[in-house]
């Protein structure tokens, strides 16, 4: 079929919905949703079989929903209505929740259902269970509904009004925190349902911010509401029974009415931040402790877990630095195979755009956050006394993809998404993508994902050969999967001819083109786009920073619908899903 994809933005489920579509032999077209006259245009030009709405925050056109199937999808179980159906649920503690594919109709969220599933609701941000439990959710209740429309045979069934839940916009009289009498929990639920938007707005320091981020804190405690501690750029603040970490803060207002944006805590306070004592957590911290840390280090057997979580995936030159801290300390354990990555959610997305957004000097903040990634992923690419492997629990992109590929294996979860490429922040790209990528997927394939700039399925990545294997395993089960399949790898009796022959393979690529050689050419290009005041770079990270609304769906998805970009027959063959354990 012909299905067209409108969304007011190309976000983590967009993407996935387009990529899953496009592997299953359906062309798809993906149209931003700019203005009722825009979707008009987008339905005439396309002539779609099918409308489907993954992520949509208005209304489809009477005119258009009356004379096309329009599927909404809504991240909410049949009857449940309104725009912040998961804030909602994260509020209220809801263990277990559902999507539901519904016809787009007069009323909102009312129309006939086409499919729902239910998915179970784990105490994380909202914006981690969008991106998993309501992701995968989402995913098969809208292949359930594509496969039933393409039947002819399927009648959708009305919502039934005895069904109808309707709650209004969660807005920040509900989201306050009242740090004298709100216990703990309630903080969290509070927290996390509003990550990683539209955050909480609170009083801190004699101004306004949005706290975004919320973790618990099991050993300080203080005078409610007193900030206690710094860590790796989080504050700690007390509450009335305990304390919880704050990763990341965004003031209210700016003067001139710039629009803000997320922060590491610290960065953004500044001069206001009181002397504070800094915590760090150390690397390998019992896994009992119930506080918050970025990086966390531990070992099972032969095998060294490296887990990092940084928000959005965006790693800052700080992170990359204490990251490669901790990847030296796991390289110098008796261990035979490393493994890096979360349990869930976000593995990498590169460099830190906000922060280089709010430093004096971008283009000189720029340059230290890519040499800093490019020093860890030469780290990973130079490690030939062991294994190394990663594993995706989430989705990783431009820089952070480049960094999954430095390993030995790379294995990922079945939702995530991939992104390889860099154009669309007008950069050329560094992290020795120019030696990884055509490693694994050869030079001609390398050119094609990294000019069209799409996302990639995990499926797809491993048919093409970007990633070893792919895990069919709900999010909280990835992590332990992982643990697995990398103790069998540890005692593999091939384990150490394995690693001979990857220290022999480094020493003969070497002597042809040695690593510095492609960092040395990356670099040259990255710093012209770092430094030339007119390079596009500069705008393009100014609109993804301060999230400027696009004029028009980019060209690049305007074109995708006419190769069907995520369709097989760009990418290659098929291989198996599950491979055996082999080098």
């Amino acid at each position: 079929m012909h299905i067209l994809l409108i969304a007011s933005a190309f976000n983590s489920l967009t993407q996935r919905v387009f990529g899953e579509l496009g592997d299953r032999g359906h062309t798809v077209a993906v149209e931003l949703a700019l203005g009722d006259e825009s979707l008009r245009e987008a339905v005439r030009r396309h002539t779609p079989d099918l409308v489907i709405a993954p992520m949509l925050k208005s209304a489809i056109p009477r005119d258009v929903w009356s004379t096309h199937t329009c599927l909404i999808v809504h991240p909410g179980p049949v009857g449940d209505r309104g725009p912040s159906s998961l804030d909602w649920a994260v509020l209220e503690g809801a263990e277990t929740w559902g999507v539901t594919v519904l016809r787009a109709e007069a009323e909102m969220d009312a129309g006939e259902v086409w499919a729902s599933v239910p998915c179970p609701m784990p105490p994380v941000a909202k914006s981690d269970l969008y991106r998993n439990e309501v992701g995968d959710a989402a995913l098969e209740a809208v292949l359930l509904a594509v496969h039933r429309f393409a039947s002819g045979t399927y009648t959708p069934r009305a919502q039934r009004a005895e069904e109808a839940r309707i709650r209004p916009y969660c807005d920040q009289s509900v989201r306050r925190i009242d740090w004298e009498t709100t216990p703990t929990t309630a903080v969290l639920r509070r927290l996390r349902a509003a990550d990683s938007q539209p955050g909480v707005l609170d009083e801190l320091l004699g101004d306004e911010w949005y706290l975004h981020g919320g973790y618990p804190e099991d050993v300080l405690r203080g005078r409610p509401g007193q900030l206690l501690a710094t860590r790796a750029g989080a504050i700690c603040r007390a509450t009335v029974d305990g304390a919880v970490w704050i990763p990341q803060l965004r003031p209210r207002r700016r003067p001139g009415g710039r629009a803000t944006f997320k922060l590491p805590a610290t960065l953004a306070l500044g001069d206001r931040l009181p002397a504070l004592p800094d915590i760090p957590a150390p690397a390998w911290m019992p896994e009992h402790r119930e506080t918050w840390t970025d990086v966390r280090y531990h070992e099972e057997g032969a095998v060294g877990f490296l887990r990092f979580s940084f928000p959005g995936g965006a790693m800052s030159t700080d992170q990359c630095q204490r990251l490669l801290a901790a990847y030296h300390f796991a390289c110098s354990r008796p261990t035979s195979v490393v493994v890096l990555g979360g349990p869930r959610d976000f593995f990498s997305n590169g460099i830190h755009l906000n922060v280089i957004e709010a430093a004096a000097d971008p283009a000189e903040e720029s340059w230290a956050n890519i040499n800093a990634l490019d020093d860890l992923v030469e780290a990973v690419l130079t490690t030939t006394d062991r294994l190394v492997v990663t594993a995706l629990g989430g989705n990783a992109g431009a820089g952070g993809a480049m960094l999954a590929l430095a390993a030995d294996q790379v294995w990922c979860r079945h939702g995530v998404v991939l992104n390889p490429h860099y154009r669309l922040m007008g950069l050329y790209g560094s992290e020795y993508w120019t030696y990884t990528l055509p490693r694994r997927v050869g030079q001609a394939m390398a050119e094609r994902l990294t000019q069209r700039a799409l996302p990639v399925t995990a499926a797809a990545a491993h048919r093409l050969g970007l990633v070893d294997r792919v895990l069919r395993k709900a999010p909280g089960e990835f992590a332990a999967e992982v643990a697995r399949l990398a103790a069998q790898l540890a005692s593999m009796p091939r384990t150490q001819r394995y690693i001979a022959e990857k220290k022999a393979v480094r020493e003969r690529e070497e002597d042809v083109k040695p690593l510095g050689v492609y960092r040395e050419e990356e670099l040259s290009r990255m710093r012209r786009d770092f430094f030339d005041p007119a390079a596009p770079y500069h705008a393009l990270r100014r609109a993804f920073v301060r999230k400027e609304p696009p004029q028009d769906t980019p060209p690049h998805l305007r074109a995708a619908s006419a190769r069907s970009a995520g369709g097989r027959h760009w990418i290659g063959p098929a291989r198996g899903m599950e491979q055996p354990l082999a080098w």
